[in-house]
C-alpha cells in the first residue's frame, strides 16, 4: 500500500463511531513501506482490512492506520509482528491531547529503580533488585514486597538519600521536554510513585511535575528505621490519583499516562491513552500504546505536537 501524506484526521471526522480502531505508529523508516504492506496482507487476511495509511504531515516519523472494527488485540499483535520495535497508540476515537498527564517515577521518568540504587549504599543492592524486579513482573504482592525491601534498609543513614540523587539518579531522555510541553498546552502533571517523597519531591521539580504523590520513608534520629509514614502508594492509589484529576476536568476529559510495571497496569488501563514505556510483559500488555523504540518524546510525536512546538527541557 502506497503512503500517502497528510493531515490527521480532525476531531469530527468519525463522530461517534463505536467500530473505529486509528493507530499511531513510529517504526524503522529503512523497513517501514514493506513492513505496512505485509501488515496490510494479514489484516485483511484477518478480516480487519485497513481504510487508509498516511504519514502525519508535520514530520515523516508517523504512521497513522485506520480500520472499521474494534479488534484492538489483533491489531496490536499484527502492529508487533511487522513493524516491531515500534512506539505507538491504538485509540477507538480521534486523537485529542490530554488535560492531565500522570506517570510512574521509577525506570519510566527516571531511568534507575531508586530503592535498588539506595540499597547500594547499604551493600544490599543485588538483594533488594531481585525483589524489585519479580514485584514489578508482577511476581509479588507489591505491597508486601515494598515493605520486605524497606525493612532491609533500616539503620541506613538518611544522608544516603541526597548522596543517591546526586551520584545516581537521571531524569530519562525527553522527561523534561515531554512535561514541559504538555504544561505549555495547558496539561497539568502528576508524579505518581511507589516510590518514595525522599526522591520523587527533588525528581518532580527538576522535571517539572506539578503535583507528588508517593510513600514516605520513617526516619528517625537521622536513619532510616526500615519502616513507611502513612497509606502506601501503590497499584489503586496510582489509578485512584488519575480518577481524582480526570474528575476535576470534567466530562469528556482526556489523559494521558505512563508506567512500566505492574503495579501501573490499574493507571495504564484507565488512561485515555495508557503508554508502557520499556515496560514489564504485564504492563505492556494492559496498555493501548508503548514506547519500545524511542525516547519520551515518541509521545509527542503520537499525540502530533510539531517538534517545533516543543519546550525543550
Amino acid at each position: 500500500m502506497p503512503l500517502a501524506v497528510g493531515p490527521a484526521m480532525s476531531a469530527t471526522a468519525f463522530p461517534g463511531d463505536p467500530s473505529l480502531l486509528i493507530a499511531r505508529l513510529i517504526a524503522d523508516p529503512a523497513t517501514l513501506e514493506a513492513s505496512l504492506d505485509t501488515a496490510t496482507a494479514a489484516l485483511e487476511a484477518a478480516g480487519l482490512p485497513l481504510a487508509e495509511a498516511q504519514m502525519l504531515d508535520f514530520c515523516g516519523d508517523v504512521l497513522e492506520l485506520e480500520l472499521p472494527g474494534d479488534d484492538i488485540g489483533l491489531l496490536r499483535r499484527v502492529i508487533d509482528d511487522y513493524f516491531a520495535p515500534s512506539d505507538a497508540i491504538i485509540a477507538t476515537e480521534p486523537f485529542r491531547l490530554p488535560g492531565v498527564f500522570v506517570s510512574d517515577m521509577d525506570s519510566t521518568m527516571i531511568g534507575q529503580e531508586c530503592i535498588d540504587e539506595l540499597a547500594d549504599y547499604a551493600g544490599i543492592k543485588p538483594q533488594i533488585a531481585a525483589i524489585t524486579e519479580r514485584a514489578m513482573q508482577g511476581e509479588l504482592d507489591f505491597e508486601s514486597a515494598l515493605r520486605e525491601r524497606v525493612g532491609l534498609l533500616a539503620g541506613l543513614d538518611e544522608s544516603a538519600i541526597g548522596r543517591c540523587l546526586a551520584e545516581r539518579i537521571v531524569p530519562m531522555d525527553g522527561a523534561r521536554t515531554l512535561v514541559a510541553t504538555l504544561k505549555a498546552r495547558g496539561c497539568r502533571t502528576v508524579l505518581v510513585t511507589g516510590g518514595f517523597h525522599h526522591f520523587a519531591e527533588p525528581i518532580a521539580e527538576q522535571i517539572g511535575f506539578e503535583r507528588v504523590i508517593g510513600n514516605r520513608l520513617a526516619v528517625h534520629q537521622g536513619k532510616l528505621t526500615g519502616g513507611l509514614v502513612g497509606a502506601i502508594t501503590g497499584s489503586a492509589a496510582k489509578e485512584a490519583a488519575l480518577r481524582e484529576e480526570l474528575a476535576a476536568l470534567g466530562e469528556n476529559a482526556v489523559s494521558l499516562a505512563t508506567g512500566d510495571g505492574a503495579n501501573d497496569i490499574a493507571m495504564l488501563g484507565a488512561a485515555t491513552y495508557g503508554i508502557a514505556f520499556r515496560a514489564k510483559p504485564k504492563a505492556r500488555a494492559g496498555a493501548n500504546g508503548w514506547i519500545d523504540h524511542g525516547d519520551l518524546t515518541s509521545i509527542l510525536k503520537l499525540l502530533e505536537i510539531p517538534q517545533h512546538d516543543w519546550v525543550i527541557g
